[in-house]
């Protein structure tokens, strides 16, 4: 595998971890639609963020659609949220950890460090990202949860880890380390 190959399939994973709690929720729906309007909920914040093309296929795949098309004409980043739950409706054992405790949960580091030094220099965008994504951190359990209650402590410029850290797992201390590590190295270049 060359290079390239290696960091698309790293941002792939970033997309995917980032966005876990979502994927999970909306292959629980489709196996149990008694989740149904927390799904709801959350895809209703996300239409109104400007996500309008990921909720329009996620209600597909919630009405049943599983058709090789779904992902035409998705950004890239919604094209691989949207694999990763066709992924996990036909093998479950695919579908990422919503806690961000299994594999290496620093691997989201860069991508979140970007977003926020985006978000800072006042892309929408990137805003719009990391308010979704905090959201659905929120919704989490455990470390995930804290990760998405002090994104905005981030984007407002702290850094101190005993602060950004607090109530923290291990895990979790590494992960906002890790951001803490890319935002400097971003902020210095």
């Amino acid at each position: 595998m060359d290079l390239s190959s290696k960091q698309q399939l790293s941002a792939q994973q970033q997309i995917i971890q980032m966005h876990a709690s979502l994927i999970v929720l909306v292959v629980q729906v489709v196996q149990n639609p008694s989740n149904k309007q927390q799904l709801n909920d959350i895809l209703k914040v996300s239409a109104d963020n400007g996500w309008t093309d990921l909720v329009r296929v996620i209600n597909k795949i919630i009405a049943g659609d599983r058709s090789a098309n779904l992902q035409q004409g998705l950004d890239e980043e919604d094209s691989v949220i949207i694999g990763a739950i066709l992924s996990g409706i036909q093998n479950p054992a695919t579908l990422p950890d919503p806690d961000g405790s299994s594999g290496d949960s620093t691997m989201a580091a860069p991508g979140i460090a970007h977003m926020l030094i985006q978000a800072n220099s006042g892309n929408p965008q990137a805003l719009t990202m990391l308010s979704t994504m905090a959201e659905q951190m929120s919704m989490a359990g455990g470390d995930m949860r804290l990760l998405g209650g002090i994104m905005k402590k981030l984007l407002d410029g702290e850094r101190d880890p005993d602060i950004l850290c607090k109530g923290m797992q291990a895990s979790g201390i590494s992960l906002v380390q890790s951001i803490l590590d890319e935002l400097a190295k971003l902020q210095t270049h």
